[in-house]
């Protein structure tokens, strides 16, 4: 396995040692990271936020505890990459599906409920964030890149929002981005991948992105003002 890796670039450093983690060497592309990234992803997916540990990911990539604690001293480290990379991945998607020339603003609204429901209805979407909202219970390093997370999206969501309802004030728009990732976040316990009502999914997205994108085209900037 490759055994050479590049050093934590330095906002890294200084956000992991801002939260007391001791900050270890990874890169991605080399086979023993990726492999510790695989495995940190399959435990936590398959086997659960209590079997989230370095020695059970460790046993799971077939590594020495050692070895992968070199890499990511901290499970925490493990929780940043996924959500990173995750974030990265969604990005690309919205990028190929949504930001294209000529898709009117309520059709990109559209497309980006229905991708998120889409995903939400999946195994490694349902599985991944249900752990990680139970890591992020009792890890308050794990809760803060959960709610960085959840404000990208939030932040993907006001863009249409924006284009759709340019009366709406910055603060106005997240409320209503927020409200819109809620309710499809709210999705997941009832009709995500193995839910008791998964197999109404496809009927949900068809109401829930209907009704959100008319709720983004005619609420006024009072209705939200009144209520925060």
């Amino acid at each position: 396995m490759a055994s050479s890796v590049a050093p934590l670039a330095e906002t890294q450093i200084d956000e992991t040692m801002a939260l007391g983690l001791r900050p270890g060497t990874y890169a991605r592309g080399t086979e023993t990271v990726d492999a510790i990234l695989k495995a940190a992803h399959d435990v936590l997916i398959e086997e659960g936020a209590s079997a989230f540990t370095i020695r059970r990911i460790a046993a799971a990539s077939g590594m020495k505890v050692g070895n992968v604690s070199y890499h990511f001293p901290r499970k925490e480290m493990l929780i940043k990459i996924m959500l990173d990379e995750l974030l990265e991945s969604y990005d690309k998607l919205l990028e190929s599906e949504v930001r294209q020339p000529g898709v009117s603003p309520e059709e990109r609204l559209r497309l980006m409920i229905v991708l998120c429901l889409d995903d939400i209805a999946g195994k490694r979407t349902t599985r991944l964030f249900t752990e990680l909202w139970a890591l992020a219970n009792h890890n308050a390093f794990i809760a803060d890149r959960v709610r960085a997370f959840y404000q990208k999206v939030q932040d993907f969501i006001g863009e249409a929002v924006t284009a759709l309802n340019p009366a709406l004030s910055p603060d106005q728009v997240h409320t209503l981005a927020l409200y819109i990732s809620a309710s499809m976040e709210g999705s997941t316990p009832f009709l995500g991948f193995e839910k008791p009502w998964a197999a109404k999914m496809p009927q949900f997205t068809a109401l829930a992105a209907d009704a959100l994108v008319m709720l983004a085209k005619s609420i006024k900037p009072e209705q939200i003002a009144g209520r925060t």
